[in-house]
């Protein structure tokens, strides 16, 4: 249980972490807050906000020790030509279409990145001074199979970025970046709110 001067020194060490926020960590959070309320709206623009983010988020990243989050977020940087170039497309060719896949086939996946993730831990563990390398590289791995699946469209990328987002809410603020931390506590309730837009298109394709 916390108490009362815990939770106050919690709260005076988050005010003090937004107040000491840099002007990039801020462009970076903005950028990143448009970019998943376009994605949930479905929009191709939120490609154009995603590559502002992440080209931020590599340098403060990597600043923070945080090597794979930065290695994840130069990856995001790609992924946001692929998925403007994609949805580019999928616009053309389809109308408000969503895809749903089976639960084997998030069940395959889920023990294979699983173990991949275990594996990159252990060696990021073993020979650098990454901090929580077990979690960060389930992030770092599930974070880069999720917005595959949203290039894709595919329905349940939500339900992994819930996940992941609330675990980096952890990561960020054990870094003294609180205020990406509180970021990330906002894409937590995105990722509920974009689960639930995607629900009410109509035509959903089950994979």
């Amino acid at each position: 249980m916390l108490n009362r001067e815990t939770m106050t020194d919690f709260l005076l060490h988050a005010i003090h972490g937004i107040i000491e926020t840099t002007v990039w960590e801020w462009f970076a959070i903005l950028t990143s807050v448009v970019y998943v309320f376009l994605a949930a709206k479905q929009s191709q623009w939120c490609w154009l906000f995603a590559f502002a983010s992440s080209i931020t988020y590599v340098w403060l990243c990597y600043n923070a020790q945080l090597y794979l989050e930065s290695i994840l977020q130069f990856f995001y940087v790609y992924m946001a030509f692929h998925g403007w170039f994609s949805w580019n497309r999928s616009s053309k060719t389809t109308e408000n279409t969503i895809l749903s896949w089976q639960f084997k086939k998030h069940f395959f996946w889920l023990v294979a990145l699983g173990s991949v993730a275990f594996v990159i831990g252990f060696l990021f563990a073993t020979f650098t001074q990454q901090a929580y390398p077990y979690i960060d590289s389930g992030v770092f791995v599930f974070s880069l199979f999720a917005t595959f699946l949203v290039t894709k469209k595919v329905l349940e990328n939500w339900l992994y970025w819930i996940v992941i987002n609330a675990t980096s809410i952890f990561l960020y603020a054990s870094r003294e970046l609180e205020s990406s931390a509180i970021l990330y506590l906002f894409f937590t309730c995105f990722a509920v709110y974009g689960y639930l837009q995607w629900r009410k298109i109509t035509k959903i394709v089950m994979q």
